[in-house]
C-alpha cells in the first residue's frame, strides 16, 4: 500500500471545507421546518445531505406542493358535456320597415321594458342576444345563438328570441358538422323554444337537472359567444329567484360565469354535468359581460319543453284576477300581521275567480294548502297547473279567512290592456274639493265627462304630498277608501277619519288608472 503524498506545502492547497450542512445550519433548518408545522422524523445533526432529501419530511412537503400545483379543474366535465352544445344560426326575412332609430329587428318584448333593455345590451348590431343584424330594409337578417340537445333523436332547446320569426334554422355541432333544423314550438313568456335537428339519431345530449342549485354552487356556461362556438366559462350561482321585470313568471337563476352575446339559449351546467338552467339575458351597462347573467331554471324548462313537444304551444292555468304585492303598508291597512300573499286588485268579469266569489281587496294566501309568498309566486303556481284543474284557495276576505274552490280556465295567449278611451279631461273638468291630509283634490266622477259614474276623480296632486309619492296623478279615479265605496270628497275624509280612529297608520284605496285597478296604501297623519 503506497503512502499518500503530503500536499499541504503546495501553494494551491486549501484545507478541505467542512460540509455545508454543519451542525449549526442543520439545527437552523430543522427549526424552520418545525416552524412551518411539518413533522420531521429521524432528523439529527448527523443526518447526511442524502438522507435529508429522502426523509419522510421531504416527502410530505413534496406532496403538499404537488396538491397546490394541481387545483381542481373542470376538464373532465367539459369533455363529457361539450358535445351536446350547439351553435344556432337563423335567417329572417325582414317584414317591417326600420324605425326612427334605424333599428330594423324587432324586440320580442315590450319597448322600454327591463327585459328589452337587457337584450339591447346583450346582442349584436341591433342589440338582441341572437346577434341579429347586418341587413337593411328588404334584406335577410342573420342571427346566431346557442342551444343544446336533450335527446339522441335531435330535439334541442334554445331561446325563443333566437329563433322567433326565423325562415331558416341551421345548427353546428361541436365536431363542426352543420344540420338543418325546424322549430317545433316556442313560448314567449319564458323565452324558450324547442327545435328538431334532422340528419342523425345518435346526437350526444344533456340531462336537465332534477334539483335546484344552491347559491355558491359551481356553474359552467357553454355556448357560442361572439360566434366563437364551443366556448366554456366558469363561475358560481350568485342568486336565485330573480325577477328582472320580464313578466309574472320570472324566476331566474343569477350566475357570474362570463356570458356574452351569442350565449343565448346555451346551457349552464352543474358539476354533475347536468343542465341547471338555460342562459337567456345579462345585465351590462357596457354591452359586455360584467358577471351578472340570468338563466331559466331546469324545472321550468322541463315543464315548458314537454308541452312544446306534445302540442307545439304551452297552456297555463288562469283564475282571472289582476293581482299586486302585499306591502307592509297594505298589510297594516288590512290588519294583517305579515306582508304575505297576493292582493286582488280586480277580478276579471266572467273569470273563474269572479264566478267563485272572489272580490277586489281579497288576499289569496294559499293554493291547495301551499302558502303563497307574494303575487309572483301565485302567478307561477297557477300558471304551472293545467286548465280545467280544480284548486282550493285560502282567501282573506274583509278580515275573515275563507276557502274558495274553483276550476281553472286557460290563460289567454295575449293580454290586452284596455285603453281609457272614454275619458276626456278637457270637457266638464272640475277643480274638485281639497283633501288636505293627502295633498290632492277630488271631484265626483259623474261630474267629470268621461270619468264614469263610480268613485271620485283626482283633479290635482301636490307634487310634495304623500299622494304624489304613492303615484297618484290627475285623472285617476278612486273607487274605494278603507274598503268602502266613495262618491264624494266627504266620503274620502270620513273613511280616512275611521282609519285614524282605528289606529291605522295608512288607509287602503282602490284606484283605477289607465283602465286598470290597483290598491294603494296611503299614510295618514295622526290627529
Amino acid at each position: 500500500m503506497t503512502d499518500r503524498p503530503d500536499l499541504t506545502n503546495l501553494p494551491s492547497y486549501r484545507q478541505p471545507r467542512r460540509s455545508v450542512f454543519s451542525a449549526r445550519r442543520i439545527a437552523l433548518m430543522a427549526s424552520v421546518v418545525a416552524g412551518l408545522g411539518i413533522a420531521v422524523h429521524g432528523f439529527s445533526p448527523s443526518t447526511s445531505p442524502g438522507d435529508l432529501f429522502s426523509s419522510p419530511a421531504h416527502a410530505q412537503v413534496n406532496n403538499e406542493v404537488r396538491k397546490v400545483e394541481r387545483p381542481i379543474g373542470f376538464a373532465d366535465i367539459v369533455e363529457r358535456v361539450k358535445p351536446s352544445v350547439i351553435s344556432v344560426k337563423v335567417n329572417i326575412k325582414e317584414k317591417t320597415a326600420s324605425n326612427d332609430d334605424g333599428d330594423d329587428a324587432q324586440s320580442p318584448f315590450q319597448p322600454g321594458s327591463p327585459m328589452e333593455r337587457f337584450f339591447r345590451r346583450f346582442g349584436g348590431p341591433d342589440g338582441f342576444p341572437g346577434q341579429r343584424g347586418g341587413g337593411g330594409r328588404g334584406r335577410v337578417v342573420q342571427g346566431q345563438g346557442s342551444g343544446f340537445f336533450i335527446s339522441a333523436d335531435g330535439y334541442a332547446v334554445t331561446n325563443n328570441h333566437v329563433v322567433d320569426g326565423a325562415d331558416k334554422v341551421e345548427v353546428t355541432t361541436d365536431d363542426g358538422k352543420t344540420y338543418k333544423a325546424k322549430v317545433i314550438g316556442t313560448d314567449q313568456r319564458t323565452d324558450l323554444a324547442l327545435i328538431k335537428v334532422e340528419g342523425s339519431s345518435n346526437f350526444p345530449f344533456a340531462k336537465l337537472a332534477d334539483g335546484k342549485p344552491r347559491i355558491g354552487d359551481w356553474v359552467l356556461a357553454v355556448g357560442n359567444p361572439f360566434g366563437l362556438g364551443g366556448t366554456v366559462t366558469a363561475g358560481i350561482v350568485s342568486a336565485s329567484g330573480r325577477d328582472i321585470g320580464n313578466g309574472p313568471y320570472d324566476d331566474f337563476i343569477q350566475i357570474d360565469a362570463p356570458v356574452n352575446k351569442g350565449n343565448s339559449g346555451g346551457p349552464a351546467f352543474d358539476t354533475n354535468g347536468e343542465v341547471m338552467g338555460v342562459n337567456t339575458a345579462i345585465y351590462s351597462p357596457s354591452g359586455g359581460s360584467v358577471g351578472i347573467a340570468f338563466s331559466i331554471p331546469a324545472s321550468t324548462v322541463k315543464t315548458v319543453v314537454a308541452q312544446l313537444k306534445d302540442k307545439g304551444s304551452v297552456s297555463r292555468g288562469w283564475i282571472g284576477v289582476q293581482i299586486q304585492p302585499v306591502t307592509s303598508d297594505i298589510a297594516d291597512s288590512l290588519g294583517m300581521k305579515k306582508a304575505e300573499g297576493a292582493l286582488v286588485a280586480e277580478p276579471q268579469a266572467n273569470g273563474p275567480a269572479a264566478k267563485a266569489g272572489i272580490e277586489s281587496g281579497d288576499v289569496i294566501t294559499s293554493v291547495n294548502g301551499e302558502a303563497v309568498k307574494d303575487a309572483r309566486e301565485l302567478a307561477r303556481t297557477i300558471g304551472g297547473l293545467s286548465p280545467g284543474a280544480t284548486v282550493k284557495l285560502n282567501v282573506l276576505h274583509k278580515g275573515q279567512d275563507k276557502v274558495v274552490n274553483l276550476t281553472l280556465g286557460q290563460l289567454p295567449n295575449t293580454v290586452e290592456a284596455k285603453a281609457d278611451t272614454d275619458r276626456d279631461s278637457g270637457k266638464g273638468a272640475s277643480r274638485g274639493t281639497d283633501v288636505p291630509k293627502l295633498g290632492m283634490t277630488v271631484a265626483p266622477a259623474d261630474s267629470v265627462a268621461g270619468a264614469g259614474k263610480e268613485g271620485v276623480v283626482v283633479t290635482e296632486v301636490d307634487p310634495k304630498s304623500a299622494a304624489a309619492e304613492r303615484g297618484f296623478k290627475e285623472g285617476d279615479v278612486i273607487l274605494e277608501v278603507g274598503g268602502k265605496s266613495v262618491s264624494t270628497a266627504g266620503d274620502v275624509r270620513d273613511a280616512i277619519n275611521t282609519a285614524r280612529t282605528d289606529n291605522k297608520n295608512s288607509v287602503l284605496m282602490r284606484v283605477k288608472s289607465g283602465g286598470q285597478s290597483r290598491f294603494v296604501a296611503v299614510p295618514i297623519a295622526k290627529g
